[in-house]
């Protein structure tokens, strides 16, 4: 029973350590373009292009593959 708990114990540590609360004067940093996750929108398509061609799938994002795995 002990190791239940500390299992619940330690994950709930985890997770209460991931949540924090943005100060209004940070937020302009994060809300700069080098923050965002997909960074640059042709840079992105590259990657969706050779990531696709090499899938032989297209994914939704308009990108076709040939599947040959050259790039």
């Amino acid at each position: 029973m002990s190791r239940h708990i500390l299992w619940l114990l330690s994950g709930a540590l985890i997770v209460a350590t991931g949540c924090t609360t943005v100060p209004v004067w940070e937020r302009g940093a994060l809300a700069q373009p080098g923050m965002e996750i997909d960074g640059h929108p042709v840079e992105t398509y590259v990657d969706n292009h050779i990531h696709f061609s090499k899938e032989a799938a297209t994914g939704g994002s308009g990108v076709g593959g040939g599947g040959c795995g050259c790039n």
